[in-house]
């Protein structure tokens, strides 16, 4: 799979792109500020139907515009697609497969796939809680786009039993409250938070072992990583098998009715796949606090390259699973050895996407394609 022409109009500090791009490696090259990260963005955007930079959409819009586009020709399998997404300010964005409107956006996940790692990832490991579980859930619906809809329904189901627990401590001080509802809606969050928490423990399970290799590689040292999922259910969730949706369901089910005093004190849920963690750590250590620096930008590495490795391994619907990389402005936070053995990594890569600086930061097995960014300009290297 490769993505072989992108077009942006109105995207961030683009008015207009128009750029072919090769298989194998290519580098953009261009100070601070002037759009190396807003190309590989778009990319992202155009996989993930969701920014790696900023939670909402209205920022990717450029200034005084109402609508962006993202266009992009993808090869897979000996076959092209194009995609179209058009980003519209206050309202559902717009998705294009080959010129023909699709039903529902994400209808077009999974036709481009794309692993970004940008310094932004140190929160993987440093961060809190949520961005590690939008990395097992991006990565979730990356491998089967149907989970883009069980998340969906999860905010969805979530949303309205807040509302509803927020309404219910106020008619319950008054005497009036009607909690069978609730009850319905425990329900929904039981059966698409089951789904969710069954996801995200199986593909741990799954990329634990390509976690391992690519950290051991990239810091050539025999510490291993761990992973493990810290669940807010009252009994343990162990990584040894994962569990079933069905017992999963009970559980949560109960679990809530559980708190729901609790909840209805404070109005909000406190169980849930969106209070779960993704727990890393080092040797007998948990990394967040106790890994130094180049600790924490191996590991936070290792996790995406494992989901590369973990999407490469899987064919995908049309038999061509391997995943664009992007690599953006990585390589100046690395000493020589780890640059090297990145490069060794990913060197085989169908297509990877490079930016930095200055052409020195980036090793030279993969300079491949060059293009020169600046003020609003992307101009091939002949």
């Amino acid at each position: 799979m490769r993505l072989t022409h992108l077009c942006l109009v109105d995207f961030r500090s683009y008015e207009t792109v128009d750029l072919d791009l090769d298989g194998g490696a290519s580098t953009f090259i261009g100070s601070n500020g002037q759009g190396k990260t807003n190309l590989v963005e778009a990319v992202g955007y155009l996989a993930h139907h969701g920014s790696h930079r900023v939670p909402t959409d209205a920022p990717l819009i450029r200034h005084g515009r109402d609508t962006a586009v993202v266009r992009g020709s993808v090869e897979r399998a000996n076959r092209s697609t194009l995609v179209e997404l058009q980003i519209m300010s206050g309202t559902t964005n717009r998705v294009r497969i080959n010129r023909s409107p699709a039903s529902r956006p994400r209808d077009a996940l999974g036709l481009l796939r794309t692993v970004l790692f940008a310094p932004e990832d140190l929160v993987l490991v440093r961060g809190e809680p949520e961005g590690r579980r939008r990395f097992l859930d991006d990565l979730l619906v990356s491998r089967a786009p149907r989970f883009a809809g069980v998340r969906s329904d999860f905010e969805r189901a979530l949303r309205q039993r807040n509302a509803l627990l927020r309404s219910a401590a106020v008619a319950r001080r008054t005497g009036r409250a009607d909690l069978r509802t609730l009850d319905v809606w425990d329900g929904h969050v039981a059966a698409s938070g089951a789904e969710l928490v069954a996801g995200r423990i199986h593909l741990i399970r799954m990329i634990t072992p390509h976690v391992v290799q690519a950290y051991t590689t990239l810091s050539g040292c025999d510490v291993e990583p761990r992973l493990d999922y810290r669940c807010t259910l009252g009994e343990p969730v162990g990584l040894d098998e994962t569990p079933s949706r069905q017992a999963l369901y009970e559980l949560l089910l109960r679990e809530l009715g559980a708190v729901r005093d609790q909840e209805l004190e404070r109005g909000v849920t406190l169980i849930g796949p969106h209070r779960d963690d993704l727990v890393i750590g080092l040797g007998d250590l948990p990394a967040k606090g106790f890994a130094s620096h180049g600790e924490c930008w191996s590991l936070a590495l290792a996790l995406r390259l494992a989901g590369y490795e973990l999407l490469r391994a899987d064919p995908g619907p049309d038999g061509d699973g391997e995943p664009v990389l992007i690599l953006d402005d990585v390589f100046a936070e690395l000493d020589t050895g780890r640059r090297d053995r990145l490069t060794d990594l990913v060197s085989a890569a169908e297509q990877v996407l490079i930016t930095a600086a200055v052409p020195q930061d980036v090793p030279s097995r993969l300079r491949g394609t060059s293009y020169t960014v600046e003020s609003g300009q992307v101009l091939r290297v002949e």
